[in-house]
């Protein structure tokens, strides 16, 4: 029992002498469970919607009001054209859009039935887009209602003849099958190059230190610069390999394939995983161990890449600092490259929102992991 309480005591004092591994022991978890926690609980709400009303009537209008007013809805835009709601829902800048017809006012009028055109973006998550769906159905069935009693109120002895006011047919685009696979593909893949990139490049100068061949590397007359490429090129060319590996595996056993530009998705692969290799850098330099690096990696990027990206869980409801810190990893702005080009079939002037994030933040934490290392031991 001695030797047993001396070395349970050897080793609570090793903790104790790495007081950052052991502040992260102790923080990190509570942390990530307060962050995490508001990112799960978010539920979809201000579901950004456009709306075409060629009726620009008094009904149109007080049926669109009944979309906003529920607080489910926000109206982002109201386009000219079909086309144009269309191009909005392509960029993912609606993830909803509807279209009233010319005749809907005149319709509610006289008794007849007023057909509209509803359009879902059916790239999100399938869940996501069933609760939309039901959403839809319930604002529609209350504006019915409405309808209906405003009607039987000026005219009682109508209701022999009585029709249903309004008829809301419903299109899912990109996906109307609702497969998960469909969704789901596009958001592992860089998911499991986050996972890769990280972890290789986080122990690169820290395995180093380790090892003992600091000292070679610190009397070569590299550049920091150069020492940091040359640690990151040979992982970018695997990882950029086995992008590609993914991208055919997806199509040939998951039928999921790229309906957009290949090669522009490559060359924006590319820039993501310079970034995730500038960050896993980045956490190799300000580790002292390769089980500090691991341990930053793990709870700082992967698991809050995982839940704060989009992956599994939409962002629109997360709260203010769950969303933002979401915005700060790549893997977040290169989520929605991967499903707008692979599921929407887009072209990068399409995704510049996602594109722009994605290079200054790659191009910052490779900025960031030079600046971090220091030629000393």
């Amino acid at each position: 029992m001695d030797r047993f309480i001396t070395i349970m005591r050897k080793e609570f004092i090793h903790i104790g002498r790495d007081v950052r591994t052991l502040g992260l022991i102790l923080l990190l978890p509570g942390m990530l469970l307060i962050l995490l926690g508001y990112g799960v609980s978010g539920e979809s709400q201000n579901i950004p919607i456009a709306v075409v009303d060629y009726s620009r009537s008094q009904a149109s209008q007080e049926y669109i009001n009944n979309y906003t007013a529920s607080g489910d809805f926000d109206l982002v835009a109201m386009p000219l054209d079909e086309e144009e709601l269309l191009e909005l829902i392509d960029q993912d800048l609606a993830d909803v859009g509807l279209l009233i017809p010319e005749d809907f006012g005149r319709n509610v009028d006289t008794g007849d039935t007023a057909s509209v055109q509803i359009y879902i973006n059916g790239s999100t998550e399938p869940t996501v887009v069933q609760t939309i769906q039901l959403k839809i159905s319930a604002i529609s069935q209350a504006s019915t209602q409405e309808i209906l009693v405003e009607q039987l109120s000026r005219s009682p002895d109508f209701s022999s003849g009585l029709t249903l006011p309004i008829e809301a047919s419903t299109k899912t685009l990109y996906n109307p099958d609702g497969e998960g696979g469909m969704f789901m593909i596009p958001g592992l893949i860089p998911i499991l190059l986050q996972v890769q990139a990280l972890l290789l490049s986080a122990l690169a100068i820290v395995r180093e230190r380790e090892q003992g061949t600091m000292e070679q590397l610190i009397v070569t007359p590299l550049a920091k610069w150069e020492l940091m490429l040359g640690k990151i090129v040979p992982y970018l060319i695997v990882s950029v390999f086995n992008t590609v590996v993914m991208l055919f595996l997806g199509e040939w056993i998951f039928g999921v394939s790229v309906t957009g530009n290949f090669l522009e998705l490559i060359l924006l692969s590319t820039i993501f995983i310079i970034g995730s290799l500038g960050m896993g850098v980045l956490i190799s330099n300000i580790s002292q161990s390769q089980m500090q690096a691991v341990y930053i990696a793990m709870f700082i990027v992967l698991i809050p890449a995982i839940i704060l990206s989009g992956l599994m869980f939409p962002r629109d409801g997360m709260p203010a600092f769950t969303y933002w810190f979401g915005e700060f990893l790549p893997v977040t702005h290169y989520l929605e490259i991967t499903r707008g080009i692979m599921i929407r079939g887009i072209g990068s002037e399409y995704l510049m929102g996602s594109i722009t994030p994605l290079i200054i933040l790659s191009v910052v934490y490779f900025a960031a992991s030079v600046l971090a290392f220091r030629k000393r031991i």
